[in-house]
């Protein structure tokens, strides 16, 4: 696809929800992609979100791979895997939102797909984007220590996949960069359940090899809305507020205080999709989070959840 993609591409979105709302609208705005089709199997949302954007609705998988040249998937988590296969074996190139999957057998079916397809697979994984325009991904040095806290109070949505894997998992993406190792020597994991079938709120700390320290907690039963994380180097540290989009360094690294004012600080998810749309058209090495970093987190996520199960 890579080598052939030409510009306008027809896009889609499978499913029609609130994150499909969001992309659908990315590749509306986008100069080089044309919004061609919706698919959920629920017909009456897959209508009204097309309707919003004079796409096509579809409720045929099948239908909908053949009108489009480039898919999101942002259907619930569980459904991941198999819509993400269905289009790479279709020759789509396919950019899956968090998480790329629920195992990590799954998730490295999809790379696997993606490399014998030779088609570009890319992870819903925007924070990143954001810490590259901050200039936290060019510190050479691994940190010493990562904190990270992502809680919010119940809403009802995602229920489908733990809180590991509906919100830790963008910390562990992140943590994961950083740090430079794809997994944890030592891990250790409390959790509980409380609103939902699977984990509602879990904490972790782990080890890696090169000596770096992890402690992430997570939880969508939280009274507050609360999104930070420390970043500690022998220099000093690098404190970030999400909520606020805001952070103070006394390392010594030079980080672009005006990171706000770039595109990717103004919006990640459209920054996200512009480069997977590079990526296909051949204009970028590769999307912002490939694949294999999609399911680097999802092992993550999976051992820990296997962890506080024992």
């Amino acid at each position: 696809m890579t080598k052939t993609a030409t510009s306008p591409l027809r896009a889609g979105v499978i499913g029609a929800g609130v994150f499909g709302g969001y992309h659908a609208g990315k590749y509306v705005e986008n100069p080089d992609t044309t919004l061609t089709a919706i698919f959920d199997p629920d017909a009456e949302r897959a209508q009204a979100l097309a309707d919003t954007h004079g796409a096509t609705p579809y409720s045929d998988l099948d239908a909908f791979l053949q009108a489009v040249d480039v898919v999101t998937i942002a259907s619930p988590g569980v459904t991941h895997a198999g819509m993400g296969a269905k289009a790479l074996m279709a020759g789509k190139p396919v950019l899956i939102e968090k998480p790329l999957a629920v195992t990590g057998e799954d998730a490295d079916r999809l790379v696997a797909l993606a490399a014998e397809h030779d088609l570009v697979l890319a992870c819903g994984h925007q924070e990143r984007l954001v810490f590259d325009v901050m200039g936290l991904t060019a510190i050479q040095t691994p940190p010493k220590r990562i904190t990270a806290w992502r809680e919010g109070p119940w809403s009802g949505r995602s229920t489908d996949i733990s809180v590991t894997f509906d919100l830790m998992v963008h910390d562990l993406d992140l943590a994961l960069t950083l740090i430079g190792q794809s997994e944890a020597e030592t891990l250790s994991v409390e959790g509980k359940t409380e609103r939902s079938d699977s984990l509602d709120e879990v904490s972790i700390e782990a080890r890696f090899e090169n000596g770096a320290e992890l402690k992430l907690k997570a939880s969508r039963i939280a009274d507050d809305r609360r999104r930070g994380m420390v970043v500690e180097y022998d220099s000093g540290v690098i404190e970030i507020d999400f909520v606020a989009r805001t952070f103070n360094n006394t390392t010594g690294f030079d980080l672009n205080p005006d990171y706000m004012d770039t595109p990717e600080g103004r919006d990640p998810l459209g920054a996200n999709v512009a480069r997977f749309v590079d990526a296909v058209l051949g204009r970028a090495d590769g999307p912002a989070a490939p694949g294999e970093a999609g399911a680097a987190a999802v092992r993550f996520a999976q051992r820990i959840d296997e962890t506080a199960s024992h």
